[in-house]
Order: C-alpha cells, then sequence, then structure tokens
C-alpha cells in the first residue's frame, strides 16, 4: 500500500489561494476563533496573476485591471470581456443609481397624472361602448341569465321528478324516410286553382297519395286541418296580444319590477283581466284552446311539479270560461307544487276574483302552513281580510314566523290609525332590523323634531355607511330653521362617509340634491351641492366645463335650485371666468327674478371688469325695465373698464337712438371714430346717417371718408352702391359695386347686389357675366349658384336654368338652398316629395330643406307633420328668420291664437337677424326701430 496521501489530505502548494482564479482574494469568517488566516501580499497576488496571464497567453494585468487583448494585427480586442448574455446598446442598462431611481419615479408620477386627467370621461365612454357592444351583442350566458337564475328555486324533489328523454331512434328514421320521397314538378292548371280558390296546398305526392289541392288536409285518424282558418286564428292572436302588450306597456311604463329588466308586458296583469278574457274567448277559435290545452297538459305529466306549467293551464281554462275548472286545474297545482308561492298565489287570485273570499281564505292558510315564510303569502292573506283587527291578527302571526321581514313591519305600522302606536311599533322594528334605513326614517318622521334628532344619531350609530340619514338630518336642521347646522351636518357627513367608503359619485350627489329641491329642502340642495360636486375630480380636469355641463342638465330636468347651486360653487372656483357668470345669468334671466339678474350680473361685471359682454347685458337688463338713466351709468363705468371698445360705444349708440336722442347719438358715434375708429364703427355710422335721412349727403360723405382709411371693408362699398341706387343713380351705383368688387373679391353679398342691378338695368348678358366671374372667385358658393338659376328663370330661359342647376347640384351637393331652389321652381308637384327625399339623404341637417319639407306637407294637408318639420327647422337654426316667418304664415291659416302669440314670443326672444328676406326687410333704412314682432310680420306679406 503506497504512503501517498489522497489529494484532499495533501499540503496545498506554496503561495496557494483558494478561489484565486474565480477573483477571490482570501477572506476570513465571522466564526473563527482567535485570528484568522492572513491573507496573500499583494506581491504575492501580482505573481500568482503574472503566472495564470502567461498560462493562458495574455499580457499581466495592470494597477488599472487586466489588460485588454490584442489581436494578430496587434489591435485590442473590443468584445473580450463583453457578456453574450447582457444586451448592449441601446438596451443596456448600465449602472443603477439614485438619480434613475428618483427619474424613474418622477416619470411614474408624470404617468399617473396624465392618467387621472379626464378619467370620468374616458371610463364612462369605455363603459358606454362596452355596454352598448354587449347589449348588441349579448353572449349565450348572458340571453340564459334569467333561466339559469331561475333553476336556483328548483328543489331536489323537482330535479329527481325530471322526466328521461324518449328514444327518437323511431321518429327519426321515419323522418328520414319522409325526406326521401319523391315529388314532382305542378302542372300550371293546379297553381291557376289554387291562386283561384286562395288554396295553400298545391303538390301532387306520389303513390298514391292525395292530389287535391285543397287547403284542407286529412289526418291519419280521419280529422280534416282547415290550414287557413289556423293561420287567421293566429293572426288574430296576434293582434290580441301585441295590443295586451301595448296597453300593459303604456299603463306599466314597460319596467318589470320584479327583474328591474325591460319589458312590453306587465308580468302582474297579463293574462289576468277579465275584459281581456272575454274578448280573447269570443276570439280564439275552439281549435286552438283544445290544442294549447292538450299542450299543457303534456307539459304538467312530464314535469308535475312545474309550478309555472300549473298557472298557464289554470289561466287557459279561465280564458275559456270555464272558472270551475281552472280553479281545479290550480288545486292539483297546489298539491303538486306546495312550496311554490306562486300557484298559491294563483289560487287565492282565482278564488278571491270570482266571488268566493271565504274559500281564498282557507287557501291561504293552507298556503302559510306550507310556506310560513313567505311574505307575500302573508301580505295576500292580510289583503283578503276586511277588517282591521283582523288584518292586525295575520300580520302579528307573520312577524311571530318572519320577525326580520321589513315588508311586514311596513304593512303593520300602516295599519296603525294612532301615531302613537305606530311609534311604537318603529321602536320594536329597528330594534329587530336595526340595519333597515327605511325604518330609522319612518320612525324620524313620526317623532318631534328634538326625538328625530336622537333618532337620526341612534340610526347613524347603527348605519353609518348610509347618506340617506345624513340627508334626513340635513333636512331636519332645515326644518328647524337652523340654517347654518345644515351646511355643517353636511359636512360631517361627507367626512363620515368618506371614512367608511361609502361615498356615492357627483352625479349620484346631484340627484340627490334634486329629490330635495323637488320635496322643498332647497337649503339641503345646496350643501349637498358644495359638499360633493367636486368630489372625484383633480385640477387637471375640465372641472368648469363639467359644471357648466352637470348645470346644463339640471336645467332641462326642471330642477333649478340645483342648477343655481352649481353655478354658485363653479362661480367660488372659477371667479374670474366669464364663461361661468354668463351661464349664471342665463339661468336667472330665463327662471328666475330679475333683482337676481341684477345682483348677478353687478357681481359678474367686478369680478370680471375687461368683459364687455356682462357690461352690456347688465345695461341691456337695466334698459329694458326702463331704467335708461341707470343704464347710462353702466355704459360710462364699462367705458373707464374698456377704452376703446367698440361694443360699448355701440351699445351706447344704439342707446341713445332707441330713446330719441339723435344729437346724443350722432356724438357719441364721432367720438367712437376719432377713439375707436373700427370698421364696424365706420359702418354703423353710415347706417345711421341713412336711417336718419333717407337722402342724406352726411352718409355719402362718411362712406366716402371711410373707404380712404378700410378699402377692404365689403359692407362699406355695398352701402355706397345702395346710397347711389336709392336715389336712383345707377351709373354711380354701377361703379360702386364694380370697384367693390375687385377690392373685394371673397364678398358673396357684393357680386349678388352688383348683378341683381345690372339685372335691373335690363343688361342680362352683363349680369350673367357677373355672376360667372363671382363664381370663379368664390369656388362652390350655392348663393351665386342660386342666383344663377334664378336669373335664367326669371329671364323664361328654363333649359338654361336646368343647366345651371345641374351644375349646381354637383359643386354643391349638399347645399339645402340650391335643392329647395330645384324643388320649387324646377320640378313637378309630383316630384317634389321623392326630391325632398334625396336632398335630405344628401344634406341631413339644413333648415332652409326643412322649411322645405314642412311646405310639401302643408300642401297636402299633412298639418301634424308641417308642424313637426317647422319645429325641427327652429331648433336647428333659431337665428334664420324665414324660418319664423314661414312657420307663422302656416299658424295664421292652421294655428290657434294662443299657438301664434306663444310663437311671436319666442321669436323676439331668439332675435334672428339672417334670412334671404328676413335680412333686407330688418335692415332697410325705412324699417329702422322697428320691433321684432313687426319684421315677422312684414315678412309673411313677402314670402310666397
Amino acid at each position: 500500500m503506497s504512503g501517498r496521501k489522497d489529494f484532499l489530505s495533501q499540503k496545498a502548494p506554496e503561495n496557494y489561494v483558494a478561489g484565486l482564479g474565480r477573483g477571490a482574494t482570501g477572506f476570513t469568517t465571522r466564526s473563527d476563533l482567535g485570528p484568522a488566516r492572513e491573507g496573500p501580499s499583494e506581491e504575492q497576488l501580482k505573481e500568482a496573476l503574472a503566472k495564470r496571464a502567461a498560462a493562458l497567453g495574455t499580457a499581466a494585468p495592470t494597477a488599472y485591471g487586466v489588460s485588454k487583448k490584442k489581436d494578430d494585427d496587434g489591435e485590442v480586442d473590443e468584445d473580450q470581456f463583453r457578456d453574450a448574455e447582457n444586451e448592449e446598446g441601446l438596451f443596456a442598462t448600465g449602472n443603477y443609481d439614485r438619480e434613475d431611481d428618483e427619474a424613474d419615479r418622477i416619470y411614474q408620477t408624470v404617468d399617473e397624472r396624465m392618467d387621472r386627467r379626464r378619467k370620468v370621461r374616458r371610463e364612462a365612454r369605455e363603459q358606454q361602448e362596452r355596454d352598448d357592444f354587449e347589449r348588441n351583442n349579448p353572449k349565450i350566458q348572458q340571453q340564459f341569465a334569467d333561466l339559469k337564475r331561475a333553476l336556483g328555486t328548483v328543489s331536489d324533489e323537482d330535479w329527481a321528478n325530471i322526466p328521461e328523454v324518449g328514444d327518437l331512434t323511431g321518429r327519426n328514421r321515419r323522418n328520414k324516410q319522409n325526406e326521401r320521397q319523391r315529388f314532382y314538378a305542378v302542372p300550371d292548371s293546379v297553381l291557376a286553382g289554387a291562386r283561384d280558390g286562395s288554396q295553400l296546398g298545391t303538390e301532387v305526392q306520389d303513390e298514391g297519395m292525395a292530389t287535391d289541392a285543397n287547403v284542407s288536409a286529412e289526418q291519419a285518424d280521419g280529422t280534416m286541418t282547415n290550414f287557413a282558418d289556423i293561420g287567421a286564428a293566429r293572426n288574430r292572436v296576434m293582434q290580441v296580444r301585441l295590443d295586451a302588450a301595448a296597453q300593459s306597456q303604456q299603463s306599466t311604463g314597460g319596467t318589470d319590477s320584479v327583474a328591474g329588466t325591460s319589458t312590453a308586458i306587465d308580468p302582474k296583469g297579463y293574462l289576468t283581466s277579465l275584459t281581456k278574457s272575454e274578448r280573447l274567448a269570443s276570439e280564439i277559435p275552439v281549435g286552438d284552446i283544445k290544442r294549447a290545452r292538450m299542450l299543457l297538459e303534456s307539459v304538467i305529466k312530464r314535469n308535475p311539479r312545474h309550478g309555472p306549467g300549473w298557472i298557464a293551464a289554470a289561466r287557459l281554462e279561465e280564458y275559456a270560461g270555464k272558472v270551475q275548472a281552472a280553479q281545479n286545474v290550480i288545486r292539483r297545482g297546489t298539491e303538486m307544487c306546495p312550496k311554490s308561492e306562486d300557484v298559491w298565489l294563483e289560487a287565492i287570485r282565482l278564488s278571491a276574483s270570482h266571488g268566493n273570499k271565504a274559500n281564498a281564505k282557507i287557501i291561504a292558510a293552507n298556503a302559510i302552513k306550507s310556506n310560513d315564510r313567505s311574505v307575500k303569502l302573508w301580505v295576500e292573506a292580510m289583503g283578503l281580510e276586511d277588517q282591521s283587527v283582523a288584518k292586525k291578527r295575520v300580520l302579528r302571526k307573520a312577524l311571530d314566523h318572519i320577525p326580520q321581514s321589513v315588508a311586514i313591519w311596513k304593512e303593520a305600522v300602516n295599519l296603525e290609525e294612532d301615531p302613537s302606536d305606530a311609534k311604537l311599533m318603529l321602536a320594536k322594528a329597528t330594534e329587530i332590523i336595526p340595519l333597515s334605513v327605511e325604518l330609522w326614517l319612518a320612525l324620524a318622521r313620526l317623532e318631534t323634531p328634538e326625538e328625530a334628532q336622537k333618532v337620526l344619531n341612534k340610526a347613524r350609530k347603527a348605519v353609518p355607511a348610509s347618506y340617506e340619514i345624513w340627508i334626513a338630518a340635513a333636512r331636519l336642521q332645515e326644518q328647524t330653521g337652523q340654517t347654518e347646522m345644515v351646511f355643517k351636518v353636511m359636512d360631517r357627513g361627507i367626512k363620515g362617509l368618506a371614512r367608511e367608503s361609502a361615498m356615492l359619485k357627483r352625479e349620484e350627489w346631484i340627484q340627490q340634491a334634486e329629490i330635495c329641491e323637488e320635496e322643498g329642502a332647497p337649503l339641503t340642495c345646496q350643501a349637498i351641492i358644495r359638499e360633493t360636486l367636486g368630489w372625484g375630480l383633480d385640477e387637471d380636469d375640465d372641472r368648469k366645463q363639467i359644471w357648466i355641463d352637470d348645470g346644463k342638465a339640471s336645467i332641462n330636468r326642471g330642477k333649478y335650485e340645483t342648477a343655481r347651486a352649481i353655478y354658485a360653487y363653479a362661480i367660488r372656483v372659477f371667479y374670474n371666468r366669464k364663461t361661468v357668470w354668463l351661464a349664471a345669468a342665463e339661468l336667472e334671466r330665463q327662471h328666475g327674478t330679475r333683482q337676481s339678474l341684477w345682483d348677478l350680473l353687478d357681481e359678474a361685471v367686478k369680478s370680471c371688469p375687461t368683459s364687455e359682454v356682462l357690461w352690456m347685458q347688465l345695461a341691456r337688463e337695466k334698459w329694458q325695465a326702463g331704467d335708461i338713466d341707470e343704464a347710462r351709468r353702466v355704459l360710462g363705468l364699462a367705458f373707464q373698464q374698456n377704452p376703446g371698445n367698440e361694443d360699448i360705444w355701440l351699445a351706447a349708440v344704439k342707446l341713445e337712438a332707441d330713446n330719441g336722442e339723435m344729437e346724443k347719438a350722432r356724438i357719441l358715434l364721432a367720438d367712437a371714430r376719432n377713439e375707436a375708429g373700427t370698421d364696424r364703427v365706420w359702418i354703423k355710422s353710415v347706417v345711421f346717417e341713412r336711417e336718419i335721412k333717407k337722402d342724406s349727403d352726411e352718409a355719402l360723405a362718411l362712406v366716402n371718408e371711410a373707404l380712404q382709411i378700410y378699402p377692404k371693408a365689403a359692407k362699406l362699398w355695398m352701402l355706397k352702391g345702395q346710397i347711389y341706387e336709392s336715389r336712383n343713380m345707377l351709373p354711380q351705383a354701377r361703379e360702386a359695386f364694380n370697384t367693390g368688387t375687385r377690392t373685394c373679391p371673397q364678398s358673396t353679398p357684393l357680386w349678388l347686389l352688383a348683378s341683381r342691378l345690372e339685372e335691373k338695368m335690363g343688361v342680362l348678358v352683363k349680369a350673367r357675366s357677373i355672376l360667372d366671374r363671382a363664381r370663379l372667385a368664390i369656388k362652390n358658393s350655392p348663393a351665386l349658384w342660386t342666383e344663377s338659376v334664378r336669373l335664367e328663370y326669371r329671364a323664361k330661359n328654363l333649359p338654361a336654368a336646368n343647366q345651371k342647376m345641374a351644375q349646381a347640384l354637383q359643386a354643391c351637393p349638399t347645399s339645402g338652398l340650391v335643392w329647395s331652389e330645384r324643388i320649387w321652381h324646377l320640378e313637378a308637384r309630383t316630384q317634389r316629395k321623392p326630391r325632398i327625399l334625396e336632398a335630405i339623404q344628401k344634406a341631413d341637417s339644413d333648415p332652409i330643406l326643412f322649411v322645405t319639407a314642412a311646405r310639401i306637407f302643408w300642401g297636402e294637408r299633412k298639418l301634424e307633420k308641417a308642424e313637426s318639420w317647422f319645429q325641427k327647422a327652429v331648433v336647428l337654426d333659431p337665428d334664420l328668420g324665414d324660418t319664423w316667418a314661414w312657420w307663422y304664415k302656416f299658424s295664421l291659416q292652421h294655428g290657434t291664437a294662443e299657438k301664434r302669440e306663444e310663437l311671436v314670443a319666442k321669436c323676439v326672444l331668439n332675435e334672428p337677424r339672417h334670412g334671404e328676406v328676413w335680412a333686407p326687410v330688418r335692415k332697410a333704412p325705412e324699417n329702422a326701430g322697428m320691433g321684432i314682432e313687426t319684421v315677422l310680420k312684414m315678412v309673411v306679406k313677402l314670402l310666397e
């Protein structure tokens, strides 16, 4: 045996360091006792590394680390120490330090903040899209969800009584054999005979089968089936059911109160009305009733534990007029389904509705024995009693069996005539059911204010997550006159609900505020809005627009106090924003008092002193109230805050002119031209001089002076031409219009005035030329194309008019003006209706087309449709005066005096300014100062 030691027992070589090949340089452990072995010295490390480098054929490491390996060409190999598993370049991780961590956290904060912006809108939109998609594309499990829920009520006994599936092999074999039967083409004579005799069966079968093409078919048992009668009966039954469903939809609002889903049939009133049953019994053929009876008997035999089958069978007998048979059927149903409360309820109804209330009581007693915890059966049994004492006795027994039923307690309380007895019952009910908010609130309503406050405090401790209790507490403070406490209670309530994580959404709080307003608690409504309107909204969200939309929604629902509270909260947050003040002012103007509007506008001009719109609204309200001096004072303050604002200058001029102070108005216009000399001020000055004196040289001088300053103002050229035309100086007018079209080639009204002047002078060729040049300057202008068509048919040149109309429709296919011109002047009366349909398909939202459609229905004496189309046109564009005029003309012939007054009031309120007939009449110098109603009646006379 050799004396050489094994490898692990041999002495380590000189200068050996464990783990040096892996990069270790020696270590000690905490568990070593005494001084640890001293590690290698620096010289030993260098020597070991040099030996390893020589063995590997690399250079010895330096003080800066291991030297880089050089390739055969002497260049350094950059990929020597590269790790193949690590990403490099763009995806290299590098060293991750504290600054990188801080940058990541900053980016994460920015991402979270951006995600919160418009989160409410985005989530609502996404939820709406999901709901629409799920509603339009329901899953299979959703379609059968109600059936799956109904399976939860099936008892073990019912499961055990489900019949087995029969063997259908023989039936399938016979069906396949019947499919392989041969049929032949039917001769024309048979088809003609079937047509003449209103017959259905028209095939000739092989193997000696019947060839008679009669609607009656002989069955195996020798009976005859008349398919025509069956089809007619089916149609009659379907019509009756549709009528019943429509009546039920109108009476119930179309909502199933049990399942909470929308339905077209009232589940409580379906197949239960005696009047309907009599009609059905007389209209439904006897054969159909027999077939339905056979089907229902089959259902009952196959599954005798199926309660709806028994109910349907009993109702069928009731519809057939066999009440006793129906009672017998439902009695058998109660024996087979003793745990089904629906069957018992149907049995009670059948007996009670046919005058046998004593028997109904017996049935109710038996039903309660089998279902002593059914609330519906106890309530139905109580309803069968006539005396209040008997009803109370039934409900006390019910409370012994179901003490946790809120419905039973409510019925029992409602039977109590003495309020003190009702309070005792409610106190007992709240002890037994402390989580019922409804019972707590009912008890608080019966107590005095002091006791009600104690009751609500107990209720708040019992149900801390109930917002109804906090709202009731605030309303109690409002009823006792504690105004400040209303807001304090709501403040504490919101904080408490937030702690319990029971806060509602902002929309739900607005709904609760509207309920308080409807029930006569405006302070509670304001408190709810003040404490909850900003809930869930960040500063980055568009809160101002959200709150304005909320206010408009409340106004549309008729809840003006809620909208007023919303705007008040928005004003506190956005005190210097003009749009919020304008929305609040519009609410006060429409649904508030004049003093409240004045106070609001006074505060608005203080918060937004540079908003000329608010100043002008305040001045106009003072002016319309008859306080002219106060209106002048408001405009003076507006001048101080907005020097040089043309709107305020012109408002002051209008104020003085409408009050007969022409000289003051002229002086104000002169000052305005010096301080705020815009083209609009010069135009108003020229118009003012024309209105004062029809042939005034001052207006012509002003327009010439203005054109020296503003040669690009198209309205100034139009005014100059109109002044010359009114003086019958047509060559000068032509020159003014021509110069204006060269200077302002994009002004459509200027081209139209130039063309009409040439037509007036009888130079049609020049008029056509002007319109051709206008269409080249302004591409696809409906007004220019329409004028070209009108020029031709006014000249009795219908072929040219049709040609121009074809070109106009190609250039402007969605213009209601062009389509209307074609329908009224270039189409036969019989073709107007198809053309208007085509036009509306191409130009869906054009008020001129809507007016055209209304006029067509008017001509056909379809007055209701005409009225609706006029209304649609006005809603689409209330600024179009011609629409109001056509509607008023229609109401003069077919409307009442009240409707005409309402129509005129709406027109005055909207103040229309545009329209082919309306604008010239309203701007005519001789009509200056006329009211909207007068202009409306003048335009009606000019309409054709």
